[in-house]
């Protein structure tokens, strides 16, 4: 029974990753779209406010289902009804302004100025090498050699995938710096979620990142004159792609896989967004699709098995290192 149950949990745990991977990426060819209709803090600002709409509507849906069958409230609802400590809510403030504001803003910039949604999610690609080093002193965990190895050549074939088109796009050269801006900002939300892990539910803490982020860009937005959105209807419905699939499904996937899995797993994982959007946005955008996109292609996803293999390893107990509980 518990072999049955153990692979239950395995099947899920990589249909969820595979629901990341194209959510996530979603999010890159989204903003290519959603920055041609509309300034980049009108676009977010929005975006956010029908994450929270969304949010609170199903949050009502849910308390009337659990009142209906007349039980006790579930552990979710007694967590969104205990009230946080200053120290935690400052905890979820940090938090949901760097993996949110802090990565989205400079993406969609970048994405605004010009720059690929190729190029732009490289920065997932970096994350994986800065989190596996900066994993043992930060968080205790042991590295395998051979998730080192596959980090590398995964990070190689991310490279050879879009470097061509650093020197070819119409974007400023200041604007490459934009998506580095963001992995730091994800990276460091990363850490000092694993540092502290939030007892909030997915759902609960997805809520409370989001209307931090409204009242974020809320501010930006009013600063800059850009609250007013337009009246075309393709900005609504991006702006509701946009907050369904990247935002409700992309992020509460990542923080949902960061309980289930190894942190450099995780980020691994992000190598598979670069080949998903390079692949996108050649057929949905006309972007360069060569030999060596091709190549790239293999040598990233070769990496990315090699870490994952590692991870396998680790689980089943071959590794002798310190195991995550």
């Amino acid at each position: 029974m518990s072999k049955q149950i153990g692979i239950h949990t395995g099947v899920t745990t990589v249909l969820a990753s595979a629901v990341f991977v194209l959510s996530w990426s979603s999010g890159f060819l989204g903003a290519k779209l959603g920055s041609t209709q509309a300034p980049v803090p009108t676009l977010l600002l929005w975006r956010y406010v029908v994450v929270v709409a969304a949010l609170a509507v199903a949050l009502g849906v849910a308390r009337l289902v659990r009142r209906r069958r007349a039980r006790a409230p579930a552990t979710a609802d007694r967590l969104v009804r205990r009230p946080l400590r200053p120290r935690a809510a400052g905890h979820h403030v940090a938090v949901g302004l760097l993996s949110q504001v802090g990565y989205v803003l400079p993406v969609y910039g970048a994405i605004a100025l010009g720059v690929s949604a190729g190029t732009t999610s490289l920065v997932d690609a970096v994350q994986p090498v800065l989190v596996a080093t900066l994993a043992g002193p930060l968080l205790g965990q042991h590295v395998r050699g051979l998730q080192w190895a596959g980090l590398a050549v995964a990070f190689a074939g991310v490279a050879a995938l879009v470097g061509g088109d650093l020197g070819v796009g119409s974007a400023p050269a200041w604007a490459y710096a934009l998506p580095g801006v963001a992995v730091a900002s994800l990276v460091a939300a990363t850490f000092l979620e694993r540092r502290r892990p939030a007892t909030l539910p997915p759902g609960t803490l997805l809520g409370v990142h989001s209307v931090v982020s409204v009242v974020a860009l809320a501010a930006l937005a009013v600063a800059t004159g850009t609250v007013a959105p337009p009246e075309d209807a393709g900005f609504w419905l991006t702006t509701a792609f946009l907050a369904l699939v990247p935002s409700l499904a992309a992020y509460r996937l990542y923080w949902a896989l960061l309980r289930r899995v190894d942190v450099t797993t995780l980020n691994a994982l992000l190598f598979l967004v670069v080949p998903t959007t390079t692949v996108a946005g050649a057929a949905l955008f006309g972007e360069p699709f060569s030999v060596v996109t091709a190549g790239g292609l293999a040598l990233a996803g070769l990496g990315v098995a090699a870490v994952l293999h590692g991870e396998a390893r680790r689980s089943r107990g071959d590794d002798d290192g310190p195991h995550r509980p």
